[in-house]
């Protein structure tokens, strides 16, 4: 059996660029059972993160995002 994955889109308030992006990206990428996260530049306020809902949950990455000093909200919850 397969591992559970979930996923949450984060939107971001502020525009950031994309070296911003991908700090952020990197950083989400460091909380445990985040499995992938994703960030297009022409969308450059959606990020998709994907995680075993097991080991993290949709608040702790929206907390890691916060603690930045970055304003998020979590899309479709």
């Amino acid at each position: 059996m397969g591992k559970d994955i979930a996923d949450v889109t984060v939107h971001i308030d502020e525009t950031l660029d994309h070296s911003k992006l991908q700090d952020l990206a990197d950083e989400v990428r460091q909380v445990g059972g985040v499995e992938s996260v994703t960030f297009h530049d022409d969308k450059p306020h959606l990020m998709i993160v994907k995680y075993e809902p097991n080991q993290t949950s949709s608040s702790s990455i929206h907390q890691t995002i916060t603690a930045k000093g970055i304003h998020a909200k979590l899309v479709g919850l």
